[in-house]
């Protein structure tokens, strides 16, 4: 991992990853109460982790299966909403300024994985 990417990803934990994290993951604990809702808690817990450190992480489309598309669609309703508009909020506060701009484009860059975690994985850059 490059200096910048760490030095992206320890700003990114204090400013916005860290709360981020945290509300992902108590979201994934509720979700996991019923075994409905164990498949949208797991990928809660993907995107918080993803959140916590994800400079230096892709995001990329794998096929999509029908159970994925309805889990897509139900996400999107009852948690993905929520998410996104927190991410594109904090990206439009962080682009205000020169040195925010990563951060910002980071966090819009988020937002296809926040609305429609099913069918999507995360690998490491080389």
């Amino acid at each position: 991992m490059s200096f910048w990417r760490l030095l992206g990803n320890i700003i990114w934990l204090l400013t916005a990853g860290l709360a981020l994290a945290i509300s992902l993951a108590v979201s994934g604990v509720l979700m996991f109460i019923t075994i409905i809702g164990i498949p949208f808690g797991i990928q809660s817990f993907k995107m918080a982790v993803y959140v916590l450190w994800p400079f230096g992480t892709d995001i990329v489309q794998v096929t999509a299966t029908a159970p994925g598309c309805i889990g897509n669609v139900l996400w999107f309703i009852f948690g993905g909403i929520p998410a996104v508009i927190l991410a594109f909020l904090f990206g439009v506060l962080a682009c205000i300024t020169i040195i925010g701009i990563p951060f910002g484009l980071q966090a819009f860059r988020m937002i296809p994985l926040l609305a429609f975690p099913f069918g999507k994985q995360l690998v490491p850059r080389p």
